[in-house]
């Protein structure tokens, strides 16, 4: 029996980056933006690493392009509007064509946690800008870019295990993310049109160093929660967003790909006064429970 003629398999064909622009939003934290910006450096994209901190990006980016990669850092604030016009700008102003947008910028600050009698409308505005405006109107600049240059794109947005399933002590952030998920399904929809498509990673525990801040090490409880038994790393996130922002994964759209190492499968993780199993102390424990402002 004649073999079936197979098309030629190259990884680098279907990563399909070289010679594009890719802009990494939320770039210089050290974590999981930084390890984007590098491994789709690596897969040949020229990336805009932008962060609103100039030292995060002396201190994490500015590295990658003193290794010979192919990295730009830009200082600006992506929750405004100037910030992302001087992004949006700087990708005109590059060599290359724009292709793609890795929405990392986010987040949330350990004094965001509090029982949902105590958020004040500054708290959830402010998480919600952090985590969903910045994440939207980044993208609507990008694809407005890519639309008026009748080019294809992708676009990958960052969520968290937190918008999946319930955030108890954390609502309007775990709110912030499952909104993130809405906006990337019908973005989707519509910017099919135009060839661009529009994915969301969305992490289990990590280890970065914003996590660091309120979530300790006890590997035998990681064993007790997480299938795979360990913590994720920024690469493997990482890894994850490459795939669903290159050509690999060019038939997917409107999709938030779960990477959590099986945290959402042995969803086991909260005590019986429904806070996190993973919090570091008890002080910090007893003051997000606390009732009264």
């Amino acid at each position: 029996m004649t073999e079936p003629t197979r098309e030629p398999f190259s990884p680098n064909e279907f990563f399909g980056l070289d010679g594009r622009i890719v802009i990494v939003s939320g770039a210089g934290g050290g974590g999981i933006g930084t390890a984007v910006t590098r491994l789709v450096a690596q897969a040949g994209a020229t990336v805009l690493a932008v962060s609103r901190n100039p030292e995060n990006l002396a201190k994490h980016v500015e590295p990658l392009a003193a290794e010979g990669l192919p990295v730009i850092s830009v200082a600006a604030d992506a929750s405004t509007e100037e910030g992302i016009a001087t992004v949006v700008q700087r990708a005109r102003d590059t060599e290359g064509q724009l292709y793609g947008l890795v929405n990392i910028a986010g987040g949330a600050a350990p004094s965001t946690w509090m029982p949902a009698t105590r958020v004040t409308r500054a708290d959830w505005q402010a998480l919600f800008t952090q985590n969903l405006e910045t994440m939207f109107f980044f993208s609507q600049a990008v694809a407005a870019e890519l639309a008026s240059q009748s080019r294809p794109g992708s676009i990958v947005s960052l969520s968290s295990i937190s918008g999946m399933n319930t955030a108890p002590f954390h609502i309007a952030y775990g709110t912030a993310k499952a909104a993130l998920v809405a906006a990337t399904r019908t973005m989707a929809v519509e910017l099919a049109l135009d060839n661009i498509r529009v994915n969301a990673v969305a992490p289990g525990v990590t280890e970065t160093p914003a996590s660091g801040t309120y979530v300790d090490t006890d590997p035998e409880r990681d064993r007790r929660a997480i299938a795979m038994g360990r913590r994720g790393t920024p690469r493997e996130q990482a890894g994850a967003i490459l795939f669903l922002l290159s050509e690999l994964s060019g038939y997917v759209t409107g999709q938030t790909l779960l990477v959590d190492g099986g945290l959402n499968l042995k969803w086991t993780h909260l005590g019986s006064d429904n806070t996190s199993l993973f919090l570091k102390d008890e002080t910090f424990r007893a003051a997000i429970t606390r009732r009264n402002p």
